[in-house]
């Protein structure tokens, strides 16, 4: 697993606004930065640094059209963090069933 891709995709996803802007991509689909700028109350080099955190994490992509800097999601290296989850999960299941072993053992009267 890649943990420094892992973390700035925690870092992008782990703001507000950052993640309001990702909503927004997917829902709509690609975006001009001044359309995404509109939905939030703040100034478009605000949007734009929040947009520059969310392309080293590589979660938007963006393409230029003559001065139009079009923004699109690119949800793939989420993958990462659904690995991690997935990970922890495995972890606590393992953990859990190992107690239920336990408990019964014990409600059996096998202590």
């Amino acid at each position: 697993m890649d943990d420094d891709a892992l973390s700035r995709i925690l870092k992008a996803a782990g703001d507000t606004t950052r993640r309001q802007i990702l909503t927004l991509l997917v829902q709509e689909g690609a975006l001009r930065v001044t359309s995404l700028a509109a939905h939030f109350d703040m100034s478009l080099n605000a949007v734009s640094k929040h947009i520059k955190v969310l392309e080293e994490a590589g979660l938007v992509t963006r393409r230029t059209l003559g001065r139009e800097h079009l923004i699109a999601a690119e949800l793939e290296p989420l993958r990462l963090t659904e690995s991690w989850f997935g990970q922890l999960k495995s972890i606590w299941d393992l953990r859990l069933a190992a107690l239920e072993t336990i408990l019964v053992s014990k409600d059996d009267g096998h202590e």
